[in-house]
Parts: C-alpha cells; sequence; structure tokens
C-alpha cells in the first residue's frame, strides 16, 4: 500500500501540468500519483503517459471520457491505493520543504494502530500578479501538532475554512461518507470537503504551507464573472450541501457541538457565496434565484435556516431593497481585497 495517493484532474492542462507534476514527483515510491485525463482534446494525454514511462513506480494515467472535476476526484478515488488521499488541480503544486514535512508525519500516523482521519495544512493565494501571496492559516484554532478530536477546543475563524487545497483525508474516511460527486458540475470540492467531515474522529494540524493555489488564469472556476456566469452550478452545490447536512443531523451525526458549529459556518459561507453572485448579477431572474434558495433552505433544512438568517452573512445577503443589495455587495469587496481571493 502507498502512504499517500494524490489525484490530479486534468482537462486540456497542457500548458500548466508539469508544472503540476513536477512538484508532487519528489514524494517518491511513497507517493502514488493518479493523472485522470478527463476526456482532454490536446496534448494532456500524451504528456500524462510520458510522465507514467518515466516513473513507472509512481504515476499512473487513468484516461476517461469527459466527466468534469468531480468525476476526475471519484475515479481518483476509486482507484486509490494510498492509505491517504489528496487532490491537487492541475494549475496548482506543492511547496517542496512542506511536502516533505507533511510526509513525515504521515508516516508516523500509518505506524499508529488508529491512524489520524484527516491531515489539516496552509494553502497560499498564488495570484497572478501579485508578489505578496497571501497564506491562509489555522492559527489560533487549532493547536499545532498534536491529535485532536471534536472534542478539544475547535473554533474556526470566518476567513479558515477548510478548502481541497488544506485537507488530507484517510481514504478509509472517503468511503465511509459515501462520497461520490456530481459529475460536469463546478465547485464540487465544497462537498468533497464537507461530506465526509462528520466522520473524522481524529485530526492534526501541521502549520506549513503546503498548497500554492494558483488564481488568475482566464476562465478559471472561481473567477468572479466565471462563478457569475455558472451560478447554477453553484446553486446545484449548495442545495446539495443543504441536503446532505439535513440527512447528517437526522441520523445525529451533528450532535458533537465543535462539529455542528463548523458544518453549519460552512454551510452559511455556501448561502453566503450564492447569494452574493446572484446580487452582484442584478438582473431580476437572479434575484429570483435567489429567493429560491432561501426558500429550498427553509424547506430542506429548517434547523439551520433559522440560524442561517440570523447569522452575519444571513443578515448581510438579505438586506431589503437596492440600498441593502449595494450595501452587501460593498461588504463582499472588503472581504475580497483583505483575503486576496477571486
Amino acid at each position: 500500500m502507498k502512504l499517500l495517493t494524490i489525484t490530479v484532474p486534468c482537462y486540456n492542462s497542457q500548458d500548466y501540468m508539469m508544472r503540476c507534476i513536477d512538484s508532487l514527483l519528489p514524494g517518491g515510491d511513497e507517493v502514488e500519483i493518479l493523472i485522470v485525463n478527463d476526456g482532454s482534446t490536446d496534448r494532456t494525454h500524451d504528456i500524462a503517459k510520458e510522465y507514467e514511462r518515466n516513473f513507472p513506480e509512481i504515476v499512473r494515467v487513468i484516461d476517461q471520457e469527459n466527466k468534469g472535476h468531480g468525476g476526475a476526484v471519484n475515479t481518483g478515488i476509486a482507484n486509490a491505493t494510498g492509505l491517504y488521499f489528496k487532490v491537487v488541480d492541475s494549475d496548482d503544486r506543492l511547496e517542496p520543504n512542506a511536502y516533505r514535512k507533511v510526509l513525515r508525519t504521515l508516516r508516523r500516523f500509518a505506524d499508529m494502530d488508529e491512524p489520524v482521519d484527516m491531515l489539516l495544512s496552509n494553502y497560499v493565494y498564488d495570484k497572478e500578479g501579485k508578489a505578496r501571496k497571501k497564506a491562509m492559516t489555522y492559527r489560533g484554532s487549532l493547536e499545532e501538532d498534536r491529535i485532536l478530536t471534536w472534542e478539544n477546543r475547535i473554533h474556526f475563524r470566518l476567513s479558515q475554512y477548510v478548502l481541497m487545497h488544506s485537507v488530507i483525508y484517510r481514504r478509509e474516511v472517503l468511503l465511509q461518507s459515501g462520497l461520490k460527486l456530481p459529475e460536469h458540475t463546478f465547485y464540487v470540492d465544497n462537498i468533497y470537503v464537507i461530506q465526509p467531515m462528520p466522520y473524522v474522529k481524529t485530526l492534526y494540524y501541521l502549520n506549513v504551507n503546503l498548497y500554492l493555489y494558483y488564481i488568475g488564469r482566464e476562465g478559471q472556476s472561481v473567477n468572479e464573472q466565471t462563478m457569475i456566469r455558472r451560478i447554477d452550478q453553484q446553486l446545484r452545490v449548495c442545495r446539495n450541501i443543504l441536503s446532505i447536512q439535513a440527512k447528517d443531523q437526522k441520523a445525529g451525526l451533528l450532535d458533537n457541538k465543535n462539529l455542528d458549529g463548523y458544518v453549519f459556518q460552512y454551510v452559511d459561507m455556501m448561502m453566503c457565496i450564492s447569494s452574493i453572485m446572484l446580487i452582484l448579477d442584478g438582473s431580476e431572474e437572479a434575484l429570483r434565484k435567489k429567493r429560491a434558495l432561501w426558500a429550498y433552505a427553509k424547506r430542506v433544512n429548517p434547523v439551520y435556516y433559522r440560524r442561517l438568517r440570523t447569522s452575519l452573512f444571513g443578515i448581510g445577503m438579505n438586506l431589503p431593497g437596492k440600498v441593502g443589495r449595494r450595501v452587501s455587495i460593498a461588504g463582499y469587496r472588503i472581504a475580497q481585497s483583505v483575503f486576496g481571493f477571486n
């Protein structure tokens, strides 16, 4: 068994995938790199196969018809042999020194009778044209270098969401959660992060800047105009998450206060992002979709809905009239400048 499987979803990634894969190879034979070629029409397949020929003990190529990012991640999980599992997008990369520290930590976990379920590390907004790169850390919310449970003091601040970039799951946790991401849908990384969370019994924070998250490529899914254009996919993911958490509540999986607090905070963030993109669109159709989203939350997950409407985000995204929407946008712009996203 490999220590870590890293899945690299690739769709027409010929221009940047080599930088990504080169950053993963120093993991050596204990790392498995699965390059999932998701129906590319450029040279992605040829480049991937060259890596497989040169590093047969490390790199494996899986070709499939186009299924989108979620379908590529599903394929990675289904074919992984590693004890732990991570996704690295083909335009991103890992920092070498942090990568070595992460692997040393995972080796320790592998020797335990009950290996740790989730490892968190930092990610860096590697924004095009920015000399200073903003690192997102979990300092102050998680005790460093200690195995924690949800019974410990854990309180993520509003800027400290767990993203796909920051998380490494024990693969068995992903399987236990029944995770199967929607195909041909953007933004499914949110489901990837939140659905397995109730199955995480132990977690560990390693304070290193592991993941360099590239922002700035034209057409990238996190680009603001792209998000507005693809808002229906964002809404689909948001509704999916609302439904998942409603089921988890009924099953008693969110009875722990700290776990429930974090999951609610994540849902709150998702509702905020969906709402602000619709407000930025500003059309009557967009505002109708916003009302429909909140009505869906009320119907499917009434417990969270009551909390959502009284949260800071909920209040900010539901201010009445044109003036209220301008205030919502102003708050979003401030957060955007502080945290450097989009």
